[in-house]
């Protein structure tokens, strides 16, 4: 993201309002536009000189061209480390990269293997994807990535298998409803392993914390332009770290709920009428229109539920840094997405 490159002078955080929920949507839009996945490698530099230029004093009027760059870094960017994030895991190629995954796991009738191996791969995306966009302050080690993996894996395997044998000897319920049930299935598993698996990659930051930066008002962001300096950060906080990783895994829960939810319940009565009964080979192309669809307008909502760049009060924090800018004093930290 931007805030990683050159230059001592603050940028605006967006053109849109992040204090209200709907500026931070349309922001979030911004950031998963699939379109930036097309930008090239010069368009890429030229962006980031554009800001660097700002960032460093020397362009002070804020263009349309300004804001276009300011999304191509953004949306490529990692805020910590200033390289781009791989193209499939950054959160523009996030609805693409999941749209078969997700058509498999929803797909009627699935098997022991079919539900494990669909279950496997969406683990294995998600543990990519949040490794690439974790907060870079505090690394995470080969192994511990490792054993991370394994348990979301076994925990999502787990739910899905556990609930599959369970819902056919619930007899109590009616056959449609336990046809609903069952489509729900995969739901229940991604979307505690898919918490899960935020805190176990995640883990290292919670226990180590991470990065947590004074918050400066427009003149002291000024006046540290003008002495060419960088906000500094105050220390590592765990408890910051932890608010970090908590809002992360439950804005993957608030993702995966109506993108796991809408169209099984959907195709479930579309697979009433007639026409598709009449069409068994449209029950594909069919799911996967509604996943996309559904997919295209639940990630901004989900990834706007909490700001990326957090402020909280530093009495909040650990002592070590309410010290050093008060107990009422404002601090700032990367919330990773």
């Amino acid at each position: 993201m931007s805030a990683s490159l050159p230059g001592n002078r603050d940028l605006p955080a967006s053109q849109y309002n992040l204090n209200t929920y709907w500026g931070r949507v349309r922001q979030s839009a911004e950031i998963a536009d699939p379109r930036t996945l097309f930008i090239s490698s010069a368009e890429l530099e030229k962006a980031k000189i554009l800001i660097s230029l700002y960032k460093q004093g020397h362009v002070h009027s804020i263009t349309p061209e300004f804001w276009r760059a300011k999304k191509i870094v953004d949306s490529t960017l990692h805020p910590d480390t200033g390289q781009p994030v791989f193209l499939p895991f950054r959160m523009s190629c996030f609805v693409i990269s999941n749209l078969i995954v997700t058509a498999g796991m929803l797909t009627p009738g699935l098997g022991t293997t079919g539900t494990l191996l669909w279950q496997i791969t969406n683990q294995s995306l998600n543990v990519a994807i949040n490794s690439a966009n974790a907060n870079k302050s505090t690394s995470l080690s080969t192994s511990t990535l490792v054993k991370s993996y394994f348990l979301a894996v076994s925990a999502s395997c787990t739910v899905a298998l556990g609930l599959n044998a369970l819902v056919p000897r619930l007899k109590r319920l009616s056959p449609s409803t336990k046809t609903i049930l069952t489509r729900l299935v995969p739901f229940a598993a991604v979307a505690s392993a898919g918490a899960l698996n935020v805190f176990l990659m995640r883990g290292e930051e919670i226990r180590r914390g991470i990065d947590v930066f004074p918050s400066l008002n427009d003149e002291e962001n000024t006046q540290l332009a003008k002495d060419h300096k960088a906000n500094e950060s105050l220390g590592k906080s765990k408890k910051a770290a932890t608010l970090a990783v908590g809002e992360t895994a439950l804005s993957r829960v608030l993702n995966a709920t109506p993108i796991m939810v809408i169209p099984p319940l959907i195709l479930v009565r579309l697979q009433r009428m007639e026409w598709l009964k009449t069409r068994p080979r449209m029950v594909l192309p069919v799911n996967l229109g509604l996943i996309l669809t559904t997919s295209i307008f639940a990630l901004p909502l989900a990834l706007a539920a909490f700001p990326q760049r957090q402020t909280i009060q530093a009495g909040k924090l650990e002592k070590e840094i309410a010290d050093q800018v008060g107990e009422n004093g404002m601090v700032e930290f990367n919330r990773g997405i």
